[in-house]
């Protein structure tokens, strides 16, 4: 398989080379680039590629990362060295926030692996696996590609994986392979798609039937919006669970702004002590609260003091749904999950109104009107 994601694109173009492999995969992406100098000669030849240049790395980081949110994948192409190091702190973002964000970098010569040769832009050692390693830690996939025979594997599998598990991926390819083509490259490329749902339709009955019979039995159920909520269509999926239940809807503290603010479900945002006003009450006494894309982090919870207990959530994860503390399904993708709990899930409105009876302001009647205001403490 090569060429574009099916998804996102409807043209094929020529992929001659390994860098214009790499680039028939991410077409239709816009492509972030800085400081790649003559290896993007060959690239800027592709008419499908729209280019948006950077003032340097980091910023081609995150205006990537930007992309992403809107568009639901990116790239990045930088030089080796101190443009791969200066383009971490964003990648490191992307990772955290589940955008699958494709990096490719120029790497030193294949031969200089082997040569214990010293590459200038590096840190001044003749080891040429530390950008690599680098990598590795903030991405789903890192490849390195130095023989031309793998460049067709190593590509696909690092953009699939960063599709499939919406992380960044990480392509390095060996500078005097960038020019090279090899017979593993269809030209034109075929289309390249996956499936990148995961779901298992026998766990997702079951975890859709274990949340239906806990929702029918509760009175005055709450929806708990997260930040893993933003990769691709989890959002819109949420909001059609949310209209369908019917009931309040509240966001953690890093999870503001996936539920929109000025919807009359939405009751604010819970962060504890310093929730917004009436949230953190209706939250902790909702008898079922379905905490979806949550991630419970020390600044989420106020230092772990949150009084949610997990024996009244429905808690749903990118790939798997636990009820109540206790059953656990795997292998179900949140999107599908919500789109079927949407279908079969009953209206409760209860916490919305307990919302509104908290922080609703009522006018003073015209009989107390004229009333004085009681004195202040302690002035006799």
């Amino acid at each position: 398989m090569c060429g574009g994601i099916k998804t996102l694109h409807n043209k094929v173009v020529r992929a001659s080379s390994v860098n214009a492999f790499a680039a028939s995969n991410c077409r239709k992406h816009v492509l972030l680039w800085c400081c790649v100098l003559c290896r993007l000669d060959e690239l800027l030849t592709n008419t499908d590629l729209k280019m948006i240049w950077t003032t340097n790395e980091l910023n081609a980081g995150y205006a990537a990362d930007g992309f992403c949110r809107r568009q639901g994948v990116g790239a990045a192409v930088v030089t080796y060295g101190v443009g791969g190091l200066s383009l971490i702190n964003a990648v490191a973002g992307c990772y955290s926030e589940d955008l699958p964000v494709i990096l490719i970098s120029g790497g030193p010569n294949s031969n200089d692996f082997a040569a214990n040769h010293t590459i200038h832009h590096t840190i001044g050692l003749p080891d040429l696996g530390e950008q690599y390693r680098a990598f590795k830690e903030f991405t789903c996939a890192a490849v390195v590609i130095q023989h031309l025979s793998e460049a067709h594997h190593q590509i696909d599998y690092a953009i699939s994986e960063a599709l499939r598990r919406q992380k960044p991926a990480y392509i390095e390819v060996c500078c005097n392979l960038a020019g090279l083509t090899d017979p593993s490259f269809i030209d034109p490329p075929i289309p390249f798609a996956i499936n990148i749902s995961h779901t298992n339709e026998q766990s997702l009955k079951a975890a859709v039937d274990a949340a239906v019979q806990v929702l029918d039995k509760s009175i005055k159920p709450v929806l708990l919006a997260g930040p893993r909520l933003r990769p691709r269509g989890r959002r819109e999926a949420f909001l059609e669970l949310a209209k369908a239940l019917q009931c309040g809807v509240a966001t953690t503290a890093d999870g503001k702004g996936i539920f929109p603010e000025d919807d009359e479900q939405y009751i604010g945002y819970y962060w504890g002590g310093i929730s917004s006003e009436g949230t953190c009450e209706t939250v902790e006494a909702a008898d079922v609260v379905i905490a979806i894309g949550c991630v419970w982090t020390d600044y989420s919870t106020m230092g772990y003091s949150l009084l949610l207990q997990p024996t009244k959530v429905i808690s749903v994860g990118p790939d798997r749904v636990t009820v109540k503390g206790g059953e656990t399904f795997g292998c179900i993708d949140c999107e599908v999950f919500m789109r079927a709990l949407a279908n079969a899930a009953p209206t409760r409105r209860a916490s919305l109104r307990n919302h509104r009876r908290m922080t609703e302001t009522y006018e003073q009647p015209a009989a107390f009107a004229h009333w004085p205001a009681p004195a202040p403490a302690g002035s006799g």
